[in-house]
């Protein structure tokens, strides 16, 4: 990996910051004022000391193969506002940033890391076995908390149906916080957070009744596939697993590519952050989910630089999309070309073709082709994705309308058809990252 190569842009580094607080303290810390001994190597390492308050100034060391993040601040966000600073001082072409040898406390960090997960082996008397009876009979008495919890779910769906759906918002959410807290207890939290969202429709707006039985209905044929599922073909069967909250693991052999980092962006409560990273694959043509979790208010522990592009291992999870990021082979690198582009057409269809497999999934990973964003018109109030080929128009999802990317997702198209990335489900279209027009750089809208 060279300096130039490897090299990223200030939005790529932004980008990873868990917040907006430390999106705007690490901007502060991206000029040369307060760095000092800083320098990089040809392994995809990036180093500094940072002046702070106190006599000793920061120790910031960063290795952008992973990208995996140390600093000697107390700061309990990764990466820290000294670790985004250093990165932007990294990536800015203004001042380029001395090529050497490491430090030797920046070596010790970076040698650790990079021989993790080798110092073990199969074989190592250090490594506890696995139990597999043990674990198994864990898993089938799971198995059987969850299929008391669905046979309960089904008779409070029967007696919901059979009181009238009109009735469901005289009891209030309450009843069903009851409801989700008891698949919680039978380990199922797919049901749970399915339930929990079934509480959030009435009174919800016009139509309301309309959407709860059409959600109900999947509810339903939830239940009834994890109840059968062993008749179920075995791809669909670890779908029904995985969306009732069974713990699955990923299977098979790792798919060893040169994984383009398309979008990443974070969702969550007080409780849990969700990271979502979606990748594809240039040789394999594979779209890919990287999902990962911060509890307690944490930042999750993997973030990627949109619009890079990394030789990984990814391997997958059964009857998903989703995928464990294994060993990397080298520091991300890029930009490079986008997928391959498909009309607003195809783009449904190939939604519509998901949901065969998969009857519960709300959106599906989509590159569009010379889109065009409209804005609201008229007496319109939603935005559009207007196919430049097909005068065809894809309604943006009302999530992402609100969200102020929009409009910076008009300025990089001018008005002209533009290549999006984003999630199209039954919602609409949600864009997630867009070209700029003659060019390979990315541009996030998350």
């Amino acid at each position: 990996m060279t300096q130039q190569g490897a090299r990223w842009t200030s939005e790529q580094v932004l980008a990873l910051a868990p917040d907006e607080a430390s999106r705007k303290a690490g901007s502060r810390l991206g000029t040369a004022g307060p760095w000092s001994e800083s320098g990089c190597d040809g392994a995809g390492a990036v180093w500094g000391l940072c002046k702070g308050s106190g006599s000793k100034p920061y120790r910031t060391v960063i290795d952008t193969s992973g990208p995996g993040y140390k600093c000697s601040c107390p700061s309990r966000k990764f990466p820290c506002k000294h670790a985004i600073g250093l990165l932007l001082l990294w990536s800015t072409d203004e001042q380029p940033m001395p090529a050497g040898a490491a430090p030797d406390w920046a070596e010790q960090w970076l040698k650790g890391r990079r021989s993790k997960g080798s110092d073990q082996s199969p074989t190592d008397p250090n490594v506890t076995p696995v139990d597999e009876r043990a674990t198994r009979r864990r898993a089938e008495k799971r198995a059987d908390r969850i299929t008391t919890g669905a046979t309960e779910l089904e008779q409070r769906l029967a007696d919901l149906l059979s009181g009238g759906l009109a009735a469901a918002e005289r009891p209030g959410y309450g009843l069903w916080e009851e409801t989700a807290a008891r698949m919680v207890d039978a380990q199922a939290p797919g049901l749970a957070a399915r339930v929990r969202e079934l509480g959030a429709i009435p009174s919800s707006g016009p139509g309301w009744p309309t959407r709860l039985l059409e959600e109900c209905a999947l509810l339903h044929l939830l239940d009834r596939a994890w109840l059968g599922r062993e008749g179920l073909p075995d791809a669909l069967a670890a779908t029904v697993r995985s969306r009732v909250g069974a713990p699955t693991a990923p299977q098979g052999p790792a798919i060893r590519d040169n994984w383009q980092v398309l979008a990443q962006y974070d969702t969550g409560d007080a409780k849990l952050t969700t990271r979502r990273i979606w990748l594809y694959g240039k040789e394999s043509g594979r779209s890919a989910l990287v999902l990962d979790f911060g509890a307690a208010g944490r930042a999750p522990g993997i973030a990627l630089p949109v619009g890079q592009t990394m030789d990984a291992d990814l391997t997958p999870y059964p009857g998903q999309l989703r995928a464990a990021l294994g060993e990397r082979y080298t520091a991300p690198s890029g930009p490079d070309d986008p997928p391959p582009g498909v009309t607003v057409t195809e783009a449904v269809e190939r939604y519509g073709r998901a949901l065969l497999n998969d009857p519960w999934l709300d959106a599906y990973p989509v590159t569009l082709a010379g889109a065009i964003p409209t804005p609201p018109q008229n007496n319109e109030t939603s935005w559009e994705l207007t196919d430049a080929k097909e005068e065809l128009a894809l309604p943006i999802s009302q999530c992402a309308a609100a969200r102020p990317a929009l409009w910076k997702l008009m300025a990089l198209s001018e008005g002209a058809p533009t290549t999006i990335f984003g999630e199209c489900g039954h919602r609409g279209f949600t864009p997630l990252a867009a070209w700029q027009a003659g060019t390979r750089e990315l541009v996030a809208l998350t």
